[in-house]
């Protein structure tokens, strides 16, 4: 079996969920269920970074021990995975000193054996939101661009890491295309970056900080929250499950893109360990056009949505609605407008249509060359918007199948058609078949009940009845 190892990047839990967290949750379940239907040995990894500045912080605003504050915050997202249908095979925390802080104390002593690693004062501009010192580019009037945060002048020693050294070699690899950036346009970003970058801090003082992972031989320094944080991809699948890497697609959000694109490739370089294989990168998601923010109220509980609306739907919007790789802008009106277009009138009134005739009339299995033809283009077109990381491509061509398969029932009119009828609906519920099989990374709750009676070809199927898939929002 072919492996595939997809990451998600480990969310920072300095807060609850939102939507965001899940649209990254469901867009790397999509591709570790669709590895699995080519049979491919999948391992799938999320879990949560639980170090650094603004999680002590925000545990003491709240009165709590920090690991108390953190093992909560962790079992919300670990909540939302089961909520979301999120099929993951292991989550992995920061925290935990067993799995995850062995791997970190054994990637630091190899960087400082090899002479990476070097001790000095230092006086930076540094970003509390991004937990990172900030570098020109990343400034705009005083403040962090992406935080849009005051930014604190930082003065203490630190080691470093010479990313200098490994400058050159991770441009190389990123510019043919053996660490492939997705999309292009984030891979133009990130050269445009690397020239200007200097040695980066890989420690903080541990007078200042002392919830993370000490340097190994150093008590007084606290190993940087963001180095530790991306050694998770390997920690996870130490040992037996070590066959795994190189990870085959890093899923993230944009405003990590350096860390994963520059530092963590230099950090394997340097250490000789082979590179993930691409890095794919979302945009973000807004409300009403608003970044989402606690004081504006506008941050979407994704636990509130499916409880309302279902996790198919959810799921759904998240990779219909957006670009993959755009930002993507969220309202209630226009997840209804789309829950009743594609669902409720789309793939529900096909599938209800199609199941009640068949249990009226019957069905036989035929060679029906047309649908069987359109299956065949919907599969090619469906894989290539997969191979690609466009999901809301690949939901497209499904939704063009059920609306071929709609016009077939109503060109040859079953109901009236006695004679033809059977070989009609035979054809038009392999269809249904093909498009449950389709449906099935983005929608397993929905292709499993589609599976289930499709599966039934015989008296029991046509007395069953699989009920409204997707109710009308009114």
């Amino acid at each position: 079996m072919k492996k595939f190892y997809i990451t998600t990047s480990i969310i920072y839990a300095n807060a609850n969920p939102h939507i965001g967290h899940a649209l990254e949750f469901i867009q790397a379940d999509v591709l570790a269920r669709y590895h699995r239907s080519l049979n491919d040995d999948v391992f799938f990894l999320t879990g949560t970074d639980e170090h650094g500045t603004k999680i002590f912080k925000r545990a003491q605003e709240l009165g709590k021990n920090v690991q108390e504050f953190v093992d909560e915050i962790s079992a919300s997202f670990q909540d939302l995975t089961k909520k979301l249908a999120i099929s993951n095979d292991y989550f992995i925390r920061t925290s935990d000193q067993k799995k995850h802080w062995p791997t970190v104390n054994d990637f630091w002593q190899r960087l400082e054996k090899n002479g990476d690693l070097y001790k000095k004062k230092y006086q930076g501009k540094y970003c509390s939101g991004c937990e990172s010192f900030i570098n020109a580019k990343d400034e705009h009037n005083g403040k962090c661009s992406i935080h849009n945060k005051e930014l604190e002048l930082v003065e203490e020693e630190n080691y470093f890491f010479k990313l200098s050294k490994y400058k050159e070699e991770v441009k190389k690899v990123i510019k043919s295309g053996e660490y492939k950036i997705i999309p292009e346009t984030r891979k133009n970003e990130v050269l445009a970056l690397i020239d200007d970058l200097e040695d980066v801090s890989f420690s903080r003082s541990r007078e200042k900080l002392n919830w993370g992972i000490p340097v190994p031989g150093d008590n007084s320094q606290t190993i940087y929250v963001w180095v530790e944080a991306l050694i998770n991809y390997i920690s996870a699948i130490d040992g037996e499950k070590s066959k795994y890497w190189p990870a085959d697609v890093h899923c993230i959000g944009k405003d990590i893109l350096k860390f994963h694109a520059i530092i963590w490739p230099a950090i394997l370089l340097a250490l000789k360990i082979k590179l993930p294989k691409k890095l794919f990168i979302h945009g973000f998601i807004t409300v009403n056009s608003q970044k989402m923010s606690k004081s504006l109220g506008n941050v979407v509980d994704p636990f509130e949505l499916v409880n309302k609306y279902g996790v198919d739907a959810v799921r759904y919007y998240l990779l219909r609605e957006f670009s993959s790789t755009e930002d993507g802008d969220f309202t209630i009106k226009r997840f209804e407008e789309r829950y009743n277009a594609d669902l409720a009138s789309g793939i529900g009134n096909l599938v209800s249509r199609v199941f009640t005739m068949a249990k009226t009339g019957g069905f036989e299995d035929g060679d029906n060359k047309k649908i069987n033809s359109e299956i065949k283009k919907t599969k090619a077109k469906y894989n290539k918007a997969l191979a690609d990381f466009k999901f809301n491509e690949a939901l497209q061509v499904i939704l063009q199948l059920v609306s071929f398969c709609d016009r077939v029932v109503d060109a040859e009119k079953p109901w009236e058609n006695k004679d033809n009828s059977p070989f009609v609906l035979g054809g038009l519920l392999i269809a249904i078949d093909s498009i449950a099989d389709l449906l099935d990374p983005f929608l397993p709750e929905t292709a499993e009940k589609i599976k289930e009676q499709i599966a039934r070809k015989n008296t029991q199927f046509i007395k069953s009845d699989l009920g409204t898939l997707f109710p009308r929002i009114k």
